[in-house]
């Protein structure tokens, strides 16, 4: 039976993950994961709960668990691992971050199976039918800068992996929760009234970090493909004014294909992809202080290439 998450009482959905699991679709991806953690269940319910899930058995793309280690560390120094169709591909982690292995995890999963898509570091979102692909090495303020535009109308496609579909060119959408580290949790707080956050999980390597609800029509329209037509490598500056510096193809070309994750697998094909990709967009390095400004500048730069 295919429902919403938000339409499963709580309590079945609780049992389902803690026995034989759930499945969850986000986009072209169906994810069955298990676990008997109670904060992992209580994150997935509130920031899942537009997403739709599958109690009944069928193919899943990945078969995830995430559990307590069944050794002392279960009570002396509590950790948690992660399970990847029965292997365990990382360390464990410390106790309480045991949903953001989760997210980690599911990135992991997908920028090392799915090579159907050429797949680029990056966030992606749309707007009148066009979509704008930021790239971005951490730090640089992309994931702030995503949730800015996705609460302001934007459609999310991801905050972390641009997916290209080779044969078309065009960018397929699999909107999950938006990562926020630090600073940038208490600013997108402050910056709109309907940002829904979960549990904020503190000691990281990467810091505090709190995951980002996606907006339900990013959710709803998630099988809706669209061309690219803007990359804008953002940095975020302190104190800078917003500037958008046309940036060359034959740079862009190259950063694009540093900051993806399979480039290389896909070999001719690869390169193909990102000259189409390039091809068919405006090139720009753009900076920013002002969270406000900086959407502005995409709403209109986006209704001008139209």
């Amino acid at each position: 039976m295919t429902n919403t998450i938000g339409a499963l009482p709580f309590e079945q959905f609780s049992n389902f993950l803690k026995s034989e699991g759930i499945r969850i679709e986000t986009g072209p991806f169906v994810t069955r994961l298990r676990t008997k953690l109670t904060d992992v269940i209580e994150n997935l319910a509130l920031l899942y709960s537009d997403y739709p899930a599958f109690t009944q058995a069928g193919f899943s793309d990945f078969h995830l668990d995430i559990h307590k280690p069944a050794s002392i560390r279960r009570w002396i120094q509590p950790q948690v691992n992660f399970t990847f169709d029965e292997l365990t591909p990382f360390k464990p982690l410390p106790r309480p971050q045991a949903y953001a292995i989760f997210e980690w995890g599911l990135n992991w999963c997908i920028s090392n199976y799915a090579h159907q898509y050429l797949i680029i570091h990056s966030a992606v979102l749309e707007k009148n039918d066009a979509a704008i692909v930021l790239p971005g090495v951490p730090g640089a303020g992309k994931s702030t800068l995503c949730a800015g535009l996705a609460l302001s109308g934007w459609r999310l496609f991801s905050d972390e992996m641009a997916l290209i579909d080779p044969s078309s060119g065009q960018l397929v959408s699999s909107p999950r929760p938006i990562s926020l580290k630090n600073e940038s949790i208490n600013i997108i707080r402050n910056f709109s009234s309907s940002a829904v956050f979960g549990i904020t999980i503190n000691d990281t390597t990467k810091g505090s970090i709190a995951h980002l609800k996606v907006p339900e029509q990013s959710i709803q329209l998630c099988n809706q493909k669209a061309l690219p037509k803007i990359i804008a490598f953002p940095r975020y500056r302190k104190g800078a004014s917003t500037s958008l510096t046309p940036l060359s193809k034959s740079r862009a070309f190259m950063t694009l294909c540093e900051n993806s994750f399979n480039y290389t697998i896909q070999g001719k094909s690869g390169f193909s992809t990102v000259k189409t990709l390039i091809d068919n967009c405006d090139c720009f390095e753009f900076e920013y202080s002002s969270l406000e400004d900086a959407i502005r500048t995409f709403d209109t730069l986006i209704e001008q290439i139209q």
